[in-house]
């Protein structure tokens, strides 16, 4: 992948302290989604695959669909991965995309040396920072953001990171949106969270560890009808359901050329 020092967003960051072992889900903006202890990389990613059903597939599906998009298509498109966690994202984007100038931003240390552990340094702009940080403007072709906004709470926080996220688009260019969603209301909703229990028993979780990493404890999701409304104040089309599972939804967004 080549380097993207020239990338138009600037430099890496300087570091900043930050605490090991966060909760996953507790830091907001990072791809952090349940309750459990995070020690390493591959101990974050096992526990993540037992909590989210399809989860193993999810970082290959949203880098496939950015990489067909107009876009981000092209090649050496400028790529952001807003809240890239241990990497997942990258390690797909690297795979399926080599040519990609790829910025990948967490405001969590921790992850970002996890990230750089898993991938190396070079040809990947790394920065410790929140989106609404950045202060990118049209530089992007497309951007990743997986399991980052269920961690916001719906204060004006929300609309804050996807504005954001928009802002640093490209007209016409699209996000890829991956979070947990707020149930609808219906008589089904109890055997659905049932069936998430016994996913995560299954995938090799106990009852104990289950409720003791609770994916909603931290967490803020909400619905689609507010979804849509949060994306389109935020400066995007309306929101194209492209992968579900349980509560669990994926979303492609484009900023109107």
């Amino acid at each position: 992948m080549p380097s993207i020092a020239s990338s138009c967003c600037g430099s890496v960051g300087e570091h900043q302290p930050a605490v090991s072992g966060q909760p996953l889900g507790g830091q907001p903006g990072t791809g952090q989604p349940g309750g459990a202890q995070l020690s390493d990389s591959q101990g974050y990613d096992l526990v993540v695959q037992q909590l989210i059903p399809g989860y193993a597939s999810l970082a290959r599906l949203a880098v496939a669909l950015l990489a067909a998009s107009p876009k981000a298509g092209e090649v050496g498109a400028e790529v952001l991965v807003a809240g890239c966690g241990t990497g997942a994202e990258l390690v797909e984007a690297r795979a399926q995309r080599p040519d990609w100038r790829i910025t990948a931003i967490d405001p969590s240390l921790d992850m970002l040396e996890a990230a750089q552990c898993r991938l190396g340094r070079d040809g990947i702009q790394w920065r410790q920072t929140r989106v609404e940080e950045l202060e990118a403007e049209a530089c992007f072709s497309g951007a990743l953001s997986v399991l980052v906004l269920q961690a916001l709470p719906d204060d004006g926080t929300k609309l804050a990171f996807l504005t954001a996220l928009a802002r640093s688009l490209q007209p016409g260019g699209q996000l890829v949106l991956v979070d947990l969603m707020a149930p609808e209301r219906s008589p089904l909703q109890p055997q659905v969270q049932a069936a998430w229990l016994g996913f995560q028993r299954a995938s090799g979780l106990s009852e104990q560890q289950s409720r003791e990493a609770a994916l909603a404890q931290g967490l803020y999701p909400i619905g689609v009808s507010r979804l849509t409304a949060l994306v389109n104040a935020a400066g995007f089309g309306d929101p194209a359901r492209i992968f579900q599972a349980l509560s669990y939804e994926g979303f492609l967004l484009q900023r109107p050329a």
